[in-house]
This record gives structure tokens, sequence and C-alpha cells, in this order.
């Protein structure tokens, strides 16, 4: 158990210990004429006066330092609560920013894969029309070589000759 765990039980039990016995103290039982001292007189009633009013300034300087005591453990609390809360808050901040990277990624797969689909019925697309072409150009060869040349038959056009018609 750390220091600071043990000081967190045990003070709150320190200052009510602290406070009971000063409530104790100086709430002494009322004074019955059998059993109370005779009243010291002179110098003794400011001797005795001067005790009390020095221990009634340690009791209240002790108190005051259980307070400030408190007080430290309180504030070290509240900034363990408050650094706690923090790590918690960075924890889902980097949770959700992974969980962005992972579906950032998948889209991105996805995106590709469309591509690489799409990239390859674009080129089986060429390829079947490159195989048409192909199968028509060997067609064309095919019925030319088959049929047999006919001689082809030029005609030439004379020039028409201009008459003259004399009256």
């Amino acid at each position: 158990m750390d220091l600071g765990k043990a000081i967190r039980i045990a003070l709150p039990y320190a200052v009510a210990a602290a406070c009971a016995g000063v409530v104790v103290g100086c709430g002494s039982s009322s004074p019955s004429a059998s059993t109370a001292p005779p009243e010291p007189t002179g110098e003794a009633a400011v001797a005795q006066g001067n005790e009390e009013a020095a221990h009634k300034r340690e009791e209240s300087e002790e108190t005051n330092k259980n307070r400030e005591l408190l007080s430290q453990v309180e504030a070290k609390k509240r900034e363990e609560s408050a650094e706690e809360t923090a790590k918690k808050a960075e924890a889902s901040a980097e949770a959700r920013a992974k969980k962005r990277e992972r579906v950032v990624a998948a889209e991105a797969k996805k995106k590709i894969k469309a591509a690489e689909a799409n990239a390859k019925k674009s080129e089986e697309a060429a390829r079947a029309e490159l195989k048409k072409k192909e199968e028509a150009a060997k067609k064309s060869t095919q019925v030319k070589a088959k049929s047999p040349s006919k001689p082809q038959v030029r005609t030439q056009t004379t020039p028409a000759i201009p008459l003259k018609v004399t009256e």
C-alpha cells in the first residue's frame, strides 16, 4: 500500500480523533461542590491561565495543521481523479482514431478492388473488340482469296465531237 493511500485512509480518523480530543478537553464536566478543586489565586492562577492558553494554542495549531493536511490530501485526490479522467479521454480518443483508420483502410481497399475489377472489365472488352476486328479482317482476306479474280474490263470514254450544222 503506498503512502498516499495510507494517508487518505488514516487522515479522516486522525482529524476526527483530534477534534474529539479538543471537544473532550475543553468540555469538562460541570463543577460540583464535592469534586471541584479550589481556585488557585495569585501567581498560580496566572500560571495556570498561561498554561491553559498555551494548551489551547497548541490544540488550535494542531487542528489547523490537520485541516491543512486534509486539504492537501483532498487536492491530491482531485488531481489524481482529473489525471485519470484525462487518461480515459485520451484512450477513448485513441480508440476512435484507430477505428477511423481501420474504416478508411477498408474503404480504400474496396476502392482498389473496384478499380481493379473495372480495369479487368475494360481490358477484357478491349481484347474482345480486338478479337472481333482480327476475325473480321481474317474473313475479309479469306473471301478475297476464295473468289476467283475476274478480269476487270475497263472502258474508255471518248470525248464528244462537236458537229456543225450548216444550212
